[in-house]
């Protein structure tokens, strides 16, 4: 196969990385493995331009992607509905949208599973139209991505454990927000803290990222926790990876669904694939079904198909 690899110096783990050394091992991995590859390095503010033209280009059966959660985020909207794969190279904080593809969280484990990967379709959200590839948020996500922002951090570490603080903070004193929640015929009214719309749902067990990231659906999770010690729990079950056994949030999936902020405060934000961005009065959240091809490794695939 023939891939460009567009790799953001300063997106995720590769800002502390040398590039140099990186960039001469993956052309040795993928071209021992036979494919061709062009690499490209470039700066944060120029990584959607240089992923869509990318894109644009005829050549590449492949857009290798590498940076944090903007990138993958802009890298999927620039493919969405094209018949050339992403691979997605797990160089952010959580990784959560490589991890449900089953690509290895090492940077050359993931670039040897590339060389030997396979193409399959998987699920796009989009949020007025913006692609997601993990999650929209408002509420607690969103307050808790603000305050992180106010803090200084230089790496990965770093920033784990300005989210941390920036969750205690966050629980200690939660947002409210009141709400109009259409999924399907159902209008759900409420006052809640926070709402998350994933692409698909959660798997159980382990960090929120999908077990089916071809299911078909959006998860819905809104949070009824109001005390803080029910927050406090509500937290503690995320941790464990307890979604369906969590009493202090209610799940739904749909095909889409329309969110409505009817509290008189408007000036919230929203978080969509880890930025923040102004929140709508009204947003429509809607699952593209096998809307973008991803390279993931053959023994997943071969897994699935046993």
């Amino acid at each position: 196969m023939r891939f460009i690899a567009v790799l953001n110096r300063d997106g995720g783990t590769l800002r502390t990385t040398d590039l140099d050394a990186f960039s001469q091992r993956l052309n040795s991995i993928l071209t021992d493995a036979g494919h061709s590859v062009e690499i490209n390095v470039v700066d944060g503010k120029d990584i959607v331009p240089e992923l869509k033209r990318a894109a644009r280009k005829r050549s590449p059966d492949v857009i290798l992607a590498g940076g944090g959660d903007g990138t993958i985020s802009a890298a999927a909207a620039a493919l969405m509905g094209s018949d050339k794969a992403l691979a997605v190279l797990p160089a952010g904080t959580m990784n959560l949208f490589a991890r449900g593809l089953g690509i290895p969280q090492q940077l050359d484990a993931a670039l040897l599973a590339f060389a030997g990967g396979e193409v399959k379709a998987v699920d796009l959200a989009s949020a007025d139209g913006r692609p997601f590839v993990h999650q929209f948020s408002i509420g607690l996500h969103a307050k808790m991505v603000v305050l992180r922002e106010q803090m200084e951090f230089a790496s990965r570490l770093g920033k784990i454990g300005a989210s941390l603080k920036a969750a205690y903070r966050t629980v200690m004193k939660p947002p409210s927000m009141r709400v109009q929640l259409t999924i399907g015929g159902t209008e759900i009214v409420t006052r809640t803290s926070g709402i998350g719309i994933s692409n698909n749902l959660f798997g159980e067990g382990h960090l929120p990222y999908a077990d089916e990231p071809d299911g078909g659906v959006l998860g819905i999770y809104v949070t009824v926790a109001k005390e803080r010690g029910e927050l406090i729990r509500m937290a503690a079950n995320m941790a464990r990876g307890k979604w369906r056994d969590n009493d202090q949030v209610e799940i739904h999936e749909a095909e889409e669904a329309e969110l409505k902020i009817l509290s008189r405060n408007r000036r919230f934000r929203c978080v969509i694939d880890g930025e923040l961005y102004p929140l709508k009065d009204t947003t429509q959240i809607r699952i593209h079904k096998k809307a973008l091809n991803v390279l993931v490794p053959s023994a997943l695939k071969n897994a699935k198909a046993a």
